[in-house]
């Protein structure tokens, strides 16, 4: 053992080297990086200087000059560059949230009926996720858009979809809520139910080992998100009522209005990304060991209950990361709604204000940023869900 040791001192330095060594080389290439980027700044500043392009910030409070069709605020062509951002920025986020609600519950049931044992079901499914998922994006909004909806009978002509919902070219009308003095008292409850329904599945699962809810403790939380509303309801009156859309000569009259671009948009959106989470819920249900099923169906368990029960639990923790993925891409592929002229943050922002303001590095990064933070954001929301049940799984 002696004899070997002068031989060890070697390697033992090259050991304590190597840190170093590894240090040294990520040093170098942060300020080679860095280097070049501030290379690349520099040159974009004498440019910019060269040729009177803005510098600063100041046009976020110039008129922005141009009109949007589509606002929940209030919106004119007299508002300031920053009114119309966040305009741009309420359309992208309406469209996007809509969309995952939309696409995430129909790509479960899509990806479930692909493993159905019926022929038919699983075929038509098959179709489904083929068929969308392997068409662009962009040709399957501009098919809503120009040959679905702008085919569409004029308004005199509507489509009554159900009481109360008409369609036509000019778009979806449905009733739209009007809300009378006494409302807020109904939104605090319904609020204060929220809270209490919560509270109950928290305090059932804590009692629980298997983080199961019991029927009764399923009751309770109904009973607790529903009856505070309807309680305070009754007794302000009906302070909430709907004013309903109804056909004129030329025009519908009353309800809410959404747009044609719009409907093709959300349309587009989520039945496109509705394949795609299909294919993920298929994976994640394939992932699960075939022996979890045959032990469901031989304690008795139908085929649906073993999916609720079984094998859906267990899949999701196979799902949650990719379908993360797909929610943020219906945040970035909501960026196409400029060639259908949905004025969304795009074709708000970079379309119309860097025309007119000549600060395209500034509005560029402005709306690079946001799309980084949204994507970061709801990445992060799954993500928290995705940690809560795994570590409920753990216990």
């Amino acid at each position: 053992m002696t004899a070997a040791s002068p031989g060890l001192a070697p390697v033992r330095g090259a050991r304590r080297a190597r840190p170093a060594r590894d240090l040294a080389i990520q040093a170098a290439l942060i300020l080679a990086i860095g280097a070049a980027l501030a290379f690349l700044s520099l040159t974009a500043y004498r440019h910019m200087v060269a040729r009177g392009i803005p510098l600063g910030f100041s046009f976020w409070n110039q008129p922005a000059g141009f009109a949007i069709d589509q606002s929940l605020i209030s919106y004119g062509p007299s508002s300031t560059v920053g009114r119309a951002f966040l305009v741009g920025l309420i359309n992208t986020l309406i469209v996007s949230a809509l969309a995952i609600a939309i696409s995430v519950p129909l790509g479960f049931v899509v990806g479930a009926a692909r493993l159905s044992p019926n022929w038919i079901v699983a075929r038509v499914a098959a179709v489904w996720v083929e068929g969308l998922r392997n068409t662009p994006l962009l040709l399957q909004l501009l098919f809503w858009y120009n040959a679905v909806l702008r085919q569409l009978p004029s308004a005199r002509d509507s489509i009554a979809l159900w009481p109360g919902a008409l369609l036509n070219q000019r778009g979806l009308y449905l009733p739209r809520p009007v809300p009378a003095g006494g409302f807020i008292f109904v939104a605090a409850a319904a609020i204060a139910g929220l809270f209490a329904a919560l509270a109950i599945v928290a305090r059932a699962r804590r009692v629980d080992r298997d983080g199961r809810l019991a029927t009764g403790a399923i009751t309770y939380a109904l009973a607790a998100l529903v009856a505070p509303p309807i309680v305070a309801s009754a007794l302000s009156g009906a302070p909430l009522t709907f004013d309903w859309p109804a056909p004129g000569g030329f025009n519908v009259s009353g309800g809410l209005h959404l747009f044609p671009e719009f409907v093709a948009l959300l349309f587009g959106l989520s039945l496109y990304s509705s394949s795609y989470m299909a294919e993920v819920v298929r994976g994640g249900l394939q992932a699960v060991p075939k022996g979890q099923r045959e032990a469901a169906s031989a304690l008795g368990l139908a085929r649906r209950q073993t999916l609720l029960l079984v094998t859906g639990p267990q899949a999701m923790r196979a799902i949650l990361p990719p379908l993360t993925s797909q929610c943020v891409n219906v945040v970035k592929n909501s960026s196409l709604a400029v060639f259908i002229g949905y004025p969304d943050l795009v074709a708000v922002f970079p379309g119309s204000t860097i025309e007119r303001t000549q600060a395209a590095v500034q509005v560029m990064a402005i709306t690079l940023g946001v799309y980084l933070v949204l994507s970061v954001s709801t990445s992060a929301l799954i993500g928290l869900y995705d940690r809560r049940q795994m570590s409920r799984g753990g216990r």
